[in-house]
């Protein structure tokens, strides 16, 4: 790792309530880790599993909103789970870090704790640029948080499908442009889809999905209002701005 991918910041999120020490090159956390975990539904006591936490951004502020949860965050660079484990220190959240690839196999997935039907929800913001569209940063780093490889996302919500008890519950942020991509890996195993849109415009395509997904659900796929991140005048939607500063959630975390 080059000197320069060792430059950190300490950065305010949920209007400063949660703070994280992250790289200052390669992938930060943002909007959508925020966005994902004000998605996510958990209750005290549930153990709640991030995949691809990155410094733990998402994971850590679901606990920051929902005290004594039993977080898990899972992350393949030693060096981002590091500083995971430092965030959660730091934030005086309790969480479990684990350094594990989540292409991996049961057995690696066993070995690390999270055994079959063993988790009450799973949260994940994967790669999600397509290769074949999106010029790949020359920064390793962000390359591999930016850009799905094939079969990835599938591979991703095996892994949660494997974890998640009966009746659990997997939220997940994508491309939108992706959406069919989503649903046609979460037609195994999984139903009571709800899904909302998320759009950068007023009047302009959807950019985000947020997604909703039951293990064994059987209830009808939902479409959700979309929300919108500006105002038709382009100035920051109110509503987004209290739900970043941690002063609400988004539907789905309340179905």
């Amino acid at each position: 790792m080059t000197e320069r991918l060792l430059e950190f910041t300490e950065d305010a999120f949920l209007g400063g309530r949660l703070r994280l020490r992250q790289l200052k090159a390669g992938h930060r956390a943002g909007h959508d880790a925020m966005l994902l975990a004000a998605a996510t539904s958990a209750r005290a006591g549930h153990r709640v599993v991030d995949f691809g936490a990155g410094v733990g951004a998402a994971g850590l502020a679901l606990a920051r909103r929902i005290a004594s949860v039993g977080l898990v965050l899972v992350e393949l660079d030693a060096t981002l789970a590091g500083l995971a484990r430092s965030n959660a220190a730091a934030n005086a959240i309790a969480a479990d870090v684990i350094v594990l690839d989540i292409g991996s196999g049961a057995e690696s997935f066993a070995a690390a704790g999270l055994v079959p039907d063993s988790v009450d929800a799973v949260m994940m913001n994967p790669p999600f640029n397509d290769a074949a569209r999106h010029r790949s940063s020359p920064d390793i780093a962000r390359a591999s948080a930016h850009v799905a490889s094939e079969g990835m996302l599938a591979d991703w919500i095996h892994a949660a499908r494997r974890i998640l008890k009966s009746g659990g519950v997997l939220t997940l942020i994508w491309r939108a442009d992706g959406i069919a991509e989503v649903l046609a890996v979460l037609d195994r195993g999984f139903g009571s889809l709800a899904i909302l849109p998320v759009h950068g415009e007023a009047g302009a395509p959807a950019i985000r999905i947020l997604v909703r997904a039951v293990k064994g659900g059987r209830a009808p796929t939902q479409l959700l209002p979309a929300l919108m991140l500006n105002d038709l005048s382009g100035l920051p939607n109110k509503q987004v701005q209290e739900i970043l500063a941690g002063n609400g959630v988004l539907p789905l975390a309340t179905l």
